[in-house]
């Protein structure tokens, strides 16, 4: 028995190509949506790449590019096959691809779900490669005249100003690396020979911060330098007051970044997917419905229309007999070049 039957008239059949038309458009847009979020994310993690691990993969945007183009061919011939088949003369070259292409249709909306699925899951591995990305980005900031990170500094500085952020986890990180360059230091000062020499690494450290740190809406100005030293400060004390600088890390902040960024397109994902599927049922209860005419003469002639013609168990039966039928028959063309070759 046929699996949820409805029965058509000329004026169904016509409401129903109508509103597939809109919907199959509706998915091209949502097909548009994809390509062009997709891109979107990849000119971002280009633009902060060297503040990335270099194993940070472009594959999820490539992948959101594909599929928002694949969108918009799948479903805009979908469009076509409903607007032809109000006519039964321009539906005929039509039909015989329609079983082949709901296929097309089923095996997308899987794609359509994985694609999602890595939506949500690559924050996971953004996360990592911002940890070790940022750390160094940090120890290559005093670089402005070596070949190849003359720009950290620069991208650094925007990335912190731009999400009002300091440091890798926070503004304390920065008093762990020297992030002034030699060339700007005076090694005839007796405070900077000291701070030298009591490293173990020779590095010049301190507790300062660079001005893209600073919060401009703070009233005071702002104290970058001798952070946790009260007496370089007129009534001041670290402990206590609310530092006019970002306290927030550059992960975090990049990570909520790219993190909202990948489940509204996750989400838009799952949406098309929907869209999709509703496509799919639209586009069968369409064809069968105009393949079962009473009178195939007569356009104005009732019909019926299903989901699927057996029930699914008797379904997924047939799919499994087609299987292993597919099966024995590579496995005996198989045997045969065997012989043959002997």
């Amino acid at each position: 028995m046929a699996l949820l039957l409805v029965k058509f008239d000329l004026a169904k059949r016509v409401k129903l190509a109508q509103g597939l038309w809109l919907l199959y458009w509706l998915s091209v847009m949502g097909g548009i949506l994809i390509f062009s979020m997709g891109l979107f994310f990849k000119i971002e993690l280009r633009k902060r790449s060297e503040m990335m691990d270099n194993n940070e993969s472009h594959f999820v945007p490539n992948l959101l590019i594909l599929v928002g183009l694949a969108a918009c061919g799948i479903n805009a011939f979908g469009g076509k096959v409903c607007h032809d088949s109000l006519d039964t003369t321009k539906f005929a070259r039509w039909k015989p691809m329609v079983k082949n292409y709901l296929c097309g249709c089923f095996a997308f909306c899987i794609i359509l779900f994985i694609t999602a699925l890595l939506c949500f899951l690559v924050q996971v591995s953004l996360h990592f490669a911002l940890a070790e990305g940022l750390k160094n980005g940090m120890k290559y900031y005093k670089d402005t005249d070596t070949p190849g990170r003359c720009f950290m500094k620069r991208t650094l500085d925007m990335t912190q100003i731009e999400f009002r952020c300091c440091g890798n986890n926070n503004f304390r990180d920065w008093f762990e690396i020297q992030w002034i360059s030699n060339r700007y230091l005076d090694f005839s000062n007796d405070e900077v020979k000291d701070r030298v020499q009591s490293n173990v690494e020779g590095k010049y450290l301190m507790d300062s911060v660079p001005f893209s740190c600073c919060n401009p809406g703070s009233p005071r100005p702002c104290i970058q330098h001798h952070l946790t030293n009260n007496s370089a400060h007129y009534d001041y004390d670290h402990h206590t007051e609310e530092l006019n600088i970002w306290t927030r890390g550059c992960r975090e902040a990049l990570v909520s970044y790219y993190g909202g960024m990948m489940n509204s397109i996750g989400a838009l994902v799952l949406l098309v997917m929907v869209l999709e599927a509703a496509d799919m049922v639209g586009l069968k209860y369409l064809t069968t419905s105009l393949e079962t005419l009473t009178n195939p003469d007569n356009p104005e002639s009732e019909s019926e229309a299903w989901l699927l013609e057996k029930s699914v168990k008797e379904t997924m039966s047939d799919i499994m007999e087609k299987i292993k039928t597919f099966g024995k028959g590579n496995q005996v063309e198989g045997e045969g070049g065997e012989a043959a070759a002997s």
